[in-house]
């Protein structure tokens, strides 16, 4: 089925350096994450450029094109059109290609591969559970034995006990193992923590190692003689040893299906997998993974224990900056191993109010600046990042100002080495935003193990510390804003005289002459992404004057802010694409002046771009014009005549 991101998605899948490029996709809330055999080939500037898309960025071994809010619809639209399933999306890799990754990135392309599919089930088991907390807190630990709660805690508790169940589904899809042989390993380490209590707490113990430390483990059973090491907190909600036991036996698993005979791989390379990964990852993944587990919490601990206010302010201060290159990805796992082993997190929640300090910046900018496209883009920033969505802010608004940036990445410093300073704590996983609240309400069980007795301290104080930070950022953009000269005022465009318009007659089904010109084929169009017709169908016009008319009635869907493109649907359910000239993005606008803005409604003849042909000639930049239908394949037919001399209005591409 046709989707209104199509246009989008041949563009992008065209700018990434075609299909072959690509290694495999993912996203996450509000990117398309892809990984290039060779980001060389992308034509970053271009999608940068193109309206639909925030920004691209190159970071962990990924390349990210930033979409905002409805990703998802747009992931669709580009696996639909690309076929990039079975190649490697929503995290699977594929062979061949990708270039030599340090440690570092592929860690966060591990990590980032691994948690993506789950956080949405996450954030909402999270939401559940915090507001359990919170019931049992109004309603008395009487509700704790009610069958009310104890299936709404199901709902919130089981997903997070069978975490490592959910993450051997991920890992298994990005180191390429068997799904269900994945998952048959974190079912191993679940059954054999209900069925052998024997194991983590036999009356017997055989003998205890690393007495004293984080490490301490006490030995009760063997395997064959070996001993077993049962780390204490068990394998429940776990993450870094299903991780690591699934990498493990995907190395087993493509070992085995080099060896065994294709007439029985179906049964024997599962049973050989699993009979040689349970076991090593019982005695040995398992245990020293839970020991990094452990590792990490005790690390963040004496982080948080040695200054809490420093440790809160860099947290703050750094993630906005780390969103940015997508390296928080990093951090995930650190959050979610504290709550399986503390109970609860400071550290990583440090980062609450950086959501929350470019939603003021925004509408402090929104109130203040003068600039009519500044205001319609900050309204929906401002929305976005309430819900904690916070590239539209970044990357439209404050990330481009760069002083409201650098005044965010303060404030939110502030406001995490302020959560330091009252020691305020998150105790399960949630949304983000408003969302994430009830997040800092105590779960029953660690108001059990920590001994909490104000159970409203935390969301109390964070509302409080959140409320601040906020009125101190928009005190400090509002008197520090300035648009700056380029910016041109609403009442001065408002009072602006229009242009006279050219009456320029059309009619259905024909998308008419949007210049004066000669009309060449696409083929001849010196870019590779118009001359191969995958934007869409249809005819360039080598220009004779510098002005763009409307060739049809409709609504203009994309003004280019550089004014070197613009894209309309029009009443014929045509949408038209004109790109005035080759690479004249790289001119920032310079030449060109735009008539109308995205939204408006025009009909045909309206001016709706002017541009100093010349200029851009002597800048060295070809003026050839391609007008394209995107929506090609939604017609029988798109056809167009070459080889002529055409005046504005004249008929150009018929459409059946």
């Amino acid at each position: 089925m046709a989707s209104k991101y199509d246009g989008l998605a041949r563009i992008i899948i065209q700018n990434v350096g075609g299909k072959g490029n690509v290694i495999s996709l993912t996203h996450c809330v509000t990117r398309l994450r892809f990984r290039l055999k060779d980001e060389s080939k992308a034509n970053t500037d271009i999608l940068k450029a193109t309206d639909g898309i925030v920004t691209v960025i190159q970071s962990g071994g990924q390349y990210q094109v930033v979409i905002g809010n409805h990703v998802p619809d747009v992931f669709d639209a580009v696996n639909d059109i690309g076929h990039f399933a079975a190649a490697g999306a929503d995290g699977a890799e594929t062979e061949g290609g990708g270039g030599k990754k340090g440690i570092g990135d592929k860690l966060i392309d591990t990590l980032s591969g691994t948690f993506t599919p789950i956080l949405g089930l996450l954030g909402a088991t999270g939401i559940i559970k915090g507001l359990l907390g919170l019931a049992v807190f109004l309603l008395g630990n009487e509700f704790r034995e009610t069958g009310t709660y104890m299936i709404l805690y199901a709902i919130g508790d089981g997903f997070f006990y069978f975490l490592p169940v959910m993450l051997a589904y991920s890992a298994s899809q990005k180191f390429k193992l068997n799904h269900f042989t994945g998952m048959a390993i974190a079912a191993a380490f679940l059954y054999a923590e209900v069925k052998f209590p024997a194991i983590a707490s036999g009356e017997t113990v055989l003998m205890t190692l690393f007495e004293g430390t984080f490490m301490e483990t006490a030995i009760h059973e063997t395997f064959l003689g070996i001993p077993i090491i049962w780390p204490s907190a068990g394998y429940g909600s776990s993450v870094i040893p299903i991780v690591f036991a699934v990498w493990f036996a995907s190395k087993v698993e493509k070992l085995w299906n080099k060896v065994i005979p294709d007439v029985i791989k179906l049964f024997i390379v599962p049973m050989l997998t699993l009979a040689v990964s349970v076991p090593v990852s019982f005695l040995v993944i398992g245990p020293v993974a839970s020991w990094l587990s452990g590792g990490i919490g005790a690390f963040c601990q004496a982080v948080y224990g040695f200054n809490p206010i420093i440790a809160g302010f860099l947290v703050g201060a750094l993630w906005q900056i780390l969103v940015i290159f997508g390296l928080h990805w990093g951090l995930v796992p650190v959050m979610y191993n504290n709550y399986s082993t503390l109970a609860y997190d400071t550290f990583v929640s440090a980062n609450f109010t950086a959501s929350f300090v470019q939603t003021a910046a925004v509408f402090a900018i929104m109130l203040k600046t003068k600039d009519r496209k500044l205001k319609s883009l900050s309204l929906p920033a401002f929305f976005s990042g309430i819900c904690g969505v916070t590239e539209p802010a970044i990357y439209g608004i404050t990330l481009p100002k760069k002083k409201p940036f650098y005044i965010t990445c303060l404030t939110a410093g502030i406001g995490g080495a302020l959560m330091g300073a009252f020691g305020v704590a998150t105790y399960s996983s949630g949304g983000l935003g408003v969302f994430k609240l009830p997040c800092f309400i105590p779960t029953t069980e660690a108001i059990a193990k920590l001994g909490i007795t104000d159970v409203m301290y935390d969301l109390r104080t964070i509302v409080m510390i959140t409320l601040a930070v906020m009125v101190l950022t928009f005190v400090i953009i509002w008197f520090t804003y300035s648009d700056g000269a380029a910016a041109e005022p609403a009442k001065k465009a408002e009072a602006a005289k229009p242009m006279e318009k050219q009456e320029i007659a059309g009619e259905e089904g024909t998308v008419a002459a949007p210049m004066n010109g000669h009309v060449i084929p696409l083929s001849e169009v010196k870019d590779e992404a118009f001359s191969s017709g995958v934007l869409g169908k249809g005819v360039a016009i080598v220009p004779a004057e510098g002005r763009v008319y409307a060739p049809c009635d409709g609504e203009i869907s994309t003004m280019f802010p550089t004014g070197h493109a613009v894209g309309i649907t029009g009443d014929n359910r045509a949408e038209i694409l004109i790109h005035i000239g080759m690479d004249t993005v790289k001119l920032d606008g310079k030449y060109f002046s735009p008539k109308v803005e995205t939204g408006a409604k025009v009909k045909t003849g309206d001016l709706l771009v002017e541009f100093d042909m010349d200029k851009i000639k002597e800048a060295g930049y070809d003026v050839t014009t391609p007008v394209l239908v995107t929506n090609s394949d939604d017609f029988v037919d798109v056809s167009g005549e070459t080889g002529k001399d055409v005046k504005a209005g004249d008929a150009l591409i018929s459409i059946i």
